[in-house]
């Protein structure tokens, strides 16, 4: 995996005196831009730029051989997707004017304040970042193909709504910025989480924790780690996991049931970039990526009180929601066919052949643990299988035992895949019984394919009853 670094093409630098060049390397490189190069000669700059790319331009005015003025015009022209930032002199500032009328991205006037220098560099490499992404989306979507797939190996699907997903993954994941994923459980965020590590070109550890049921204490404990003597028994000091994520990937699941303290902290270390260990009254930076991940509806936490506007907005900045298993039932298929090879490699098993009558059992299943119900379904009839075809013991088993609760199981899905529900509505006059039971056992064995047992488990009654019903009047007669 090659090393990123931040940003991800350099800050080019012109500047005729050294004292500025130094200072500016030196402030931006306690914020975390490293990636930078100097050029002490205007006269180098159009050689500089046609030999590699760059991510900002900060641009002196008043330098012998060849003026800022005189440069940025060729600048803009040949490369007016670089943000060039004026760095001007208090007489000059006229002219800085006219440098933004004429393309420039910014100016500022020497000697430049810390803060402004940064925000202003820091807003030009977002600009340019996002001009990137809206660019990379235009052409995912055009040519519809994942350009690196190996990092979806785990995420078996072909859906078009879930690939589009995958496309955006492609797009975001080297940017620096929070990556949020909401879905409901079982659907595969610690994938997406994994993959967009894997594709986000950094050479430190995937670092993954559940923060569910954390206090705040252990929460700080876990994340920052403490100094030795912080509290009574640290009889020793403790990396915390967003120091053993250094440069790599810090994951945070179930985000939605931080505390409030807890929260804060988060903001905080998204905002600065820093954290403190308990103990310690000095700030450590940090470079970790951090993805977060939630089953909540956070909109509705946020109404609520429960959860702060300020952290969500700084989360959301790159949302990836993943679509529960009901909405892309397609997949069942492909999935039931990766989990049967991977369970029988665990269980040392030749691979099953599943029944047919199978797939249409699980499409008129809702899963409410998703994958990773499906999954564990498929593992528990491996590990019970002894030849032959599959046996649909198993799956019986778990449907009946769930039956009670009608929301498992599934109502037709429309063309988008979603399942569509309706409350009941009765014409006028109410239809009788008869009718309303033929009406039933003709949508039951609709759903189930013509299979008869499938439908009679649907129904909620024996397959003799069903045969019975149906030879009785209109019944015999199915759409």
């Amino acid at each position: 995996m090659s090393e990123i670094t931040y940003p991800e093409y350099p800050v080019l630098i012109i500047d005729d005196e050294d004292n500025a060049l130094q200072s500016f390397e030196i402030t931006m490189n306690t914020c975390g831009i490293e990636n930078i190069v100097l050029c002490r000669d205007s006269r180098e700059v159009l050689s500089l730029l046609k030999t590699r790319k760059f991510e900002i331009i900060l641009l002196d005015l008043t330098m012998p051989h060849v003026t800022g003025e005189e440069v940025l015009p060729h600048i803009v022209q040949d490369y007016p997707d670089t943000p060039v930032i004026i760095i001007t002199g208090d007489i000059e500032v006229e002219t800085a004017v006219k440098c933004m009328q004429n393309g420039a991205f910014d100016y500022m006037v020497k000697p430049v304040e810390e803060k402004r220098l940064i925000s202003g560099v820091k807003r030009g490499i977002d600009h340019n970042r996002l001009q990137r992404e809206n660019m990379d989306l235009k052409q995912q979507f055009l040519y519809g193909k994942l350009k690196h797939p190996e990092a979806f190996s785990q995420v078996i699907t072909n859906d078009p709504a879930m690939l589009s997903i995958l496309k955006y993954i492609e797009v975001i994941a080297r940017s620096p910025e929070p990556v949020l994923l909401t879905g409901e459980t079982g659907v595969g965020k610690e994938l997406i989480a994994r993959a967009v590590y894997q594709l986000s070109g950094r050479n430190g550890n995937f670092v993954s924790v559940n923060v569910a049921g954390l206090d705040d204490t252990i929460f700080s404990d876990t994340l920052f780690g403490h100094l030795k003597g912080a509290f009574t028994d640290a009889h020793q000091s403790r990396r915390g996991l967003i120091e053993q994520a250094a440069s790599g990937t810090l994951f945070l699941d179930e985000i939605g049931d931080l505390s409030h303290s807890s929260q804060v902290k988060l903001l905080r270390l998204l905002q600065e970039h820093e954290y403190f260990p308990i103990g310690s009254d000095v700030p450590r930076q940090t470079d970790a990526h951090i993805i977060t991940s939630t089953n909540h509806d956070l909109e509705k936490l946020l109404a609520s009180g429960q959860f702060r506007k300020d952290l969500y907005y700084r989360l959301d900045v790159h949302h990836v929601h993943i679509p529960p298993l009901r909405q892309h039932r397609d997949d069942i298929v492909l999935l039931v066919d990766h989990f049967l090879e991977e369970a029988a490699g665990c269980y040392e098993k030749k691979k099953p052949t599943p029944p047919a009558e199978l797939f249409v059992m699980l499409k008129n299943y809702s899963f409410p643990g998703n994958v990773r119900e499906l999954r564990a379904m498929i593992y528990n009839a491996v590990s019970l299988h002894t030849g032959g075809v599959l046996s649909l013991k198993s799956f019986r088993k778990v449907f009946t035992d769930r039956r009670r609760d009608d929301s498992h199981f599934a109502a037709p899905a429309s063309a988008s895949g979603s399942v569509e529900r309706s409350p009941l509505q009765f014409p006028d006059p109410l239809p009788t019984l008869k009718q309303v039971e033929t009406l039933l056992i003709r949508e039951a064995m609709k759903q189930a394919q013509g299979n008869q047992t499938i439908a009679a488990e649907l129904l909620g009654i024996t397959r003799q009853t069903l045969n019975y019903k149906l030879k009785e009047g209109k019944n015999t007669t199915v759409p």
